[in-house]
C-alpha cells in the first residue's frame, strides 16, 4: 500500500466537508462541551432532593442549585419537577459530577436587564416602598432603588410615610449596574395620567361646582383634596359648621368626599373647597330659636382667658364672657367655673347674626345682689369685708358675694397723710368700714374706715378758739410759710409774715425749720375748710404785753409798799 493510499482517504473527508454540515455537527455535539462560567441558561427542574434542586440545562452533565434560591419568605418551595427556570453557571463540576448553578444570580442579572430596558424605553414598572430614608424613599424594584422626595408626586408632599408598604408605579431615571445604584420616579410614572385627569377636571371647575375627590393629605389648617390631577384645599373652618380643632377629627387620608368649589384661580391653579356649604346653615332662624333672655342648655367646647364657648346647637356656639359668669368680681379665670365637656344652662343675652355671635350669661340665673342692696344696707351702718384689691386711689372691699365697696384713700385715716392704701391695709385681710353712700343703679358703694373713729379736726374745733395759745411742731415748709402740727392729725399754717423779724426779701433764708417746737397763737379758724391760721408774731406780742403788764403790776405794788414807810403829811 502506498503513502497516497494511506493519506488520501484520511485527508479527503476533512477537506470535503461542507461548512453548513460542519455547523450542524457543532450544534449536535455542543452539549458534550462544558458550559462557560457565568453563562445564563434555561433549564428544567428534574427533581428536588434535600437541600438541592437538580436541573437539566441541556449539557452532558446536569446542574444543581441550592433549594434556598427557590424558597420564598414564608419557607415555601416555589418550583416543582418539570418547571422551567433560569440559572447561572457558577463553577465547574462538583465531586458528584454536577455543574454548580445559581438561580439567584440569574434572576438578579435578569432584573438588571429589565431595569435597563425600562429606562431605555421609558417603561412604567411596579415598586414596593420599603422605608423612608434621608431625602426620600427606599423602593424595591427587584433591587433596592432610591426615590427622591421631589419625585414622589407631581406636587410637594409633606408626609411621604403614607406610601410605605404600598405598591406604586415608577419609572427608572438613573441606573448604574456596576455600583448597584437605581433611581426611580413616581412623579414621571403618574404625570401622563395626572395631566389627562387634570384636563378633564379643569373643564368642570367653576365657583359653586359640586365635585367628588379623595383626601390626599391632612394638615393642622385643613385637608388637601385630590380632585383628579389638581388638588384643592378644604380649610378646617369649611369642614363643618361645628367646631373642628383638627381635620383628622372628621377626615382620613383616602376618604371619598363631596365638596363645593368656593374659589378657583386658573392662573395659579388654586382651588378653595368647602364641605359645610353643602349642608343647611344652622344660623338660619337662630333669632327665632334663641330669643333674648331664653334659658338654653349647651356643652362647653373650649375655655379661654376671657370666657368659655358653649355649643347650644349643632354648629351654633355662644360665648360666656368672664364678666357674665358670676356677680362677684374676684374670679381670676373661667376654668374656676366651667370646664370643656361640661353641660351648662345659660341665658341668651344677645344674638348677632351678621357676625355669628351669641352672648351668653351664667350669673343671670341667680338674683343680682345689687337689686336689693338698698334694702339690706343703709348709709352710716358698719359692715365687715375682705380687702379684695388695692389701687393708688383706694381699696376695694367685698362685703358679700358680688358686692364690692370702695374705700377712697382720703377715707382711710383722719390724721395720717396716706400715699397708698397698703400703708393702712393688707390684701386679703378682714376689716370693718362705714357705709358712706349707696348707688345701686351704677353698682357703687362708698365706704370709709376713718369714720370708725372720732374726727380729730372736729374735736379740735370744739376745744379750741381764736386767740388760744397752742404748742406746735414745724412739719414742712412751703414758699409762703410753714405747716405746723398742733394736734395728732391736725395741722395749722403759720405764714412767714407772722414770724417776727421776717423781712420778706426773696433771697432771705426761711425763718423756721422742720422739727422746731414752739408756741403759736391761733389767729384764724375755718371749720368748713379745715384751715387754721397760726402766728408767732401775735404770740410774741401777747408775751410782750404780758411781761409789760407784769412789770406794771410789780411797779404798782412796789410803789404801794414804799408809801407805807414814808411819813404821812398832816392836812393843813
Amino acid at each position: 500500500m502506498t503513502e497516497n493510499d494511506i493519506t488520501g482517504p484520511l485527508e479527503s473527508p476533512v477537506t470535503a466537508v461542507d461548512p453548513e454540515d460542519y455547523q450542524h455537527l457543532l450544534e449536535d455535539y455542543s452539549h458534550l462541551a462544558p458550559p462557560a462560567r457565568h453563562e445564563v441558561l434555561e433549564g428544567r427542574v428534574l427533581k428536588i432532593s434535600g437541600a438541592d434542586v437538580f436541573i437539566d440545562v441541556g449539557y452532558k452533565s446536569d446542574g444543581v442549585a441550592p433549594i434556598a434560591h427557590f424558597t420564598d419568605a414564608a419557607g415555601n418551595i416555589a418550583v416543582q419537577p418539570g418547571d422551567l427556570v433560569e440559572v447561572m453557571v457558577e463553577s465547574g463540576q462538583t465531586s458528584e459530577g454536577y455543574v454548580q448553578l445559581s438561580h439567584e444570580k440569574a434572576a438578579r442579572l435578569k432584573i438588571w436587564d429589565n431595569l435597563e430596558k425600562a429606562m431605555q424605553e421609558q417603561l412604567t414598572i411596579s415598586g414596593l416602598v420599603k422605608a423612608r430614608v434621608k431625602g426620600g424613599l427606599s423602593v424595591d424594584v427587584g433591587v433596592t432603588a432610591f426615590m427622591p422626595g421631589s419625585q414622589v408626586d407631581v406636587r410637594p408632599i409633606r408626609n411621604v410615610d403614607q406610601f410605605i408598604d404600598q405598591n406604586i408605579p415608577v419609572k427608572v431615571v438613573k441606573l448604574n449596574r456596576k455600583r448597584g445604584n437605581v433611581v426611580v420616579s413616581r412623579k414621571l410614572a403618574i404625570q401622563e395620567e395626572v395631566d389627562a385627569r387634570k384636563t378633564i377636571t379643569i373643564e368642570a371647575l367653576h365657583e359653586g361646582a359640586v365635585i367628588t375627590g379623595s383626601v390626599k393629605n391632612l394638615t393642622e389648617y385643613g385637608a388637601f383634596i385630590d380632585l383628579g390631577g389638581i388638588d384643592g384645599l378644604l380649610h378646617v373652618t369649611d369642614i363643618s359648621y361645628g367646631r373642628v380643632a383638627h381635620p383628622a377629627e372628621v377626615l382620613h387620608v383616602g376618604d371619598e368626599v363631596t365638596v363645593q368649589v368656593l374659589k378657583y384661580d386658573p392662573a395659579k391653579e388654586r382651588v378653595s373647597l368647602g364641605m359645610k356649604q353643602l349642608q343647611p346653615d344652622p344660623w338660619d332662624g337662630v333669632v327665632e330659636r334663641f330669643p333674648i333672655n331664653a334659658r338654653v342648655m349647651g356643652r362647653v367646647v373650649s375655655v379661654t382667658d376671657y370666657g368659655a364657648f358653649v355649643e347650644i346647637d349643632s354648629g351654633v356656639e355662644g360665648l360666656i364672657h368672664i364678666s357674665e359668669m358670676t356677680w362677684s368680681r374676684r374670679m381670676k379665670h373661667p376654668s374656676k367655673v366651667v370646664r370643656p365637656g361640661d353641660q351648662v344652662e345659660t341665658v341668651i343675652l344677645d344674638v348677632n347674626t351678621k357676625d355669628r355671635r351669641i352672648s351668653l350669661g351664667l350669673k343671670q340665673l341667680e338674683a343680682n345682689p345689687w337689686t336689693t342692696v338698698e334694702q339690706r344696707y343703709s348709709v352710716g351702718s358698719v359692715v365687715e369685708g375682705r380687702v379684695r384689691n388695692m389701687t393708688e386711689f383706694g381699696a376695694f372691699i367685698e362685703i358679700e358675694e358680688g358686692i364690692d365697696g370702695l374705700v377712697h384713700i382720703s377715707d382711710l385715716s383722719w390724721t395720717k397723710r396716706v400715699k397708698h392704701p397698703s400703708e393702712i391695709l393688707r390684701k386679703g385681710s378682714m376689716v370693718q368700714a362705714v357705709i358712706l353712700a349707696i348707688d345701686a343703679d351704677h353698682k357703687r358703694l362708698s365706704l370709709g374706715i376713718k369714720q370708725l373713729q372720732p374726727d380729730a379736726w372736729e374735736t379740735f374745733f370744739q376745744k379750741h378758739h381764736v386767740n388760744d395759745t397752742i404748742a406746735g411742731k414745724v412739719l414742712r415748709l412751703a414758699g409762703f410759710g410753714a405747716f405746723v402740727e398742733i394736734a395728732e392729725g391736725v395741722e395749722g399754717l403759720c405764714h412767714f409774715s407772722e414770724v417776727p423779724g421776717w423781712s420778706g426779701r426773696k433771697n432771705d433764708p426761711a425763718p423756721l425749720h422742720p422739727g422746731q417746737e414752739m408756741d403759736f397763737k391761733i389767729i384764724k379758724m375755718n371749720e368748713a375748710e379745715r384751715k387754721i391760721g397760726l402766728s408767732l408774731k401775735a404770740f410774741a406780742d401777747d408775751e410782750e404785753r404780758g411781761r409789760l403788764d407784769e412789770y406794771r403790776k410789780r411797779a404798782a405794788a412796789a410803789s404801794s409798799n414804799l408809801e407805807d414807810f414814808l411819813p404821812r403829811r398832816e392836812p393843813r
